[in-house]
């Protein structure tokens, strides 16, 4: 009866974001949250939903995780990416993920991700998603975090009483901006130290040094960076790409001389009139991928 609960309570948060438009929907009902430090808002895991309007979906969907270095979530790389993709039809539905400034370190990220994946696809019908058009964005720490689901996602538990726990984390494609993919030589030390704390084992670096996590079934990747970018070196990126070119995964790298760390889309909403050129790039791909139709 307790796995029945916690099944009706997300399908009942799913609703009222159905109703209400861009609110707000917990990835597990209220204490209920897997390794949860308490149950106030930053020990709670969310999804905000941003639908595109009435026919214009077409069923394709995107899980955000803003960066922040593992220690916040900045708006315009989550709300504004959203806003920019509903234009195309896409349905978004960003991340609230927990944090190391919380006391939070991995795996609970990674889990918060794999669940907002595992939801959205539990949940296609009443948002008017394609199921096997979910995909994962995410910018600078953000994009570690999308990275490390796309280098160890699972195909869901079968038997799980959640049925929103047997669905696949596996996205469908992978969106990373200017991300933070090693642990190594070339890494952001905030994020490290927030993910895995000031002295992390060497065993951890290894294994979330995404560029050595490439799988052969893993999914297509847009990656973008700037030479510019002085916070994460672009290196995060060409190693990430390295990686799935070895793996014989599809990718487009896309490496811009201008621009520095966290430039999101270089504009406001709601215009978005002028965004940097790998908003057009990545709207080119994503139509290459069918992910648009």
């Amino acid at each position: 009866m307790k796995k029945l609960a916690m099944v009706v309570g997300v399908a009942c948060a799913v609703a009222k974001v159905l109703a209400q438009g861009n609110a707000v929907v917990p990835l597990w009902p209220a204490g209920k949250v897997p390794g949860a430090l308490g149950q106030g808002t930053n020990d709670t895991p969310t999804l905000t939903a941003y639908l595109p309007g009435e026919g214009k979906g077409h069923g394709a969907a995107m899980v955000i995780c803003p960066g922040g270095g593992y220690g916040g979530l900045a708006p315009h790389e989550g709300r504004d990416y959203a806003l920019f993709l509903n234009r195309e039809g896409v349905a978004c539905f960003v991340l609230k993920y927990r944090l190391g400034s919380h006391g939070y370190r991995h795996p609970v990220m990674v889990n918060d991700a794999a669940r907002a994946v595992r939801l959205v696809r539990a949940r296609a019908s009443e948002w008017g998603v394609d199921r096997d058009r979910v995909g994962i964005m995410g910018s600078s720490a953000g994009g570690h975090l999308a990275s490390t689901l796309i280098t160890h996602f699972d195909g869901g538990d079968p038997g799980a009483p959640d049925a929103v726990e047997r669905e696949s984390s596996r996205p469908s494609l992978g969106v990373l901006c200017y991300p933070v993919i090693t642990m190594g030589a070339f890494t952001h030390h905030g994020s490290r130290s927030n993910l895995l704390g000031p002295e992390p084992d060497a065993a951890l670096v290894e294994d979330l040094s995404n560029e050595k996590r490439v799988r052969k079934d893993g999914p297509p990747v847009f990656v973008w960076h700037t030479v510019e970018d002085t916070a994460v070196p672009v290196e995060n990126a060409m190693l990430f790409a390295d990686g799935m070119r070895k793996a014989g995964v599809p990718f487009d790298l896309h490496v811009y001389e201008k621009g520095r760390h966290g430039i999101g889309l270089r504009a406001a909403p709601p215009a978005f009139e002028n965004p940097h050129p790998w908003a057009r790039d990545m709207v080119f791909f994503l139509r290459e991928r069918g992910f648009l139709k």
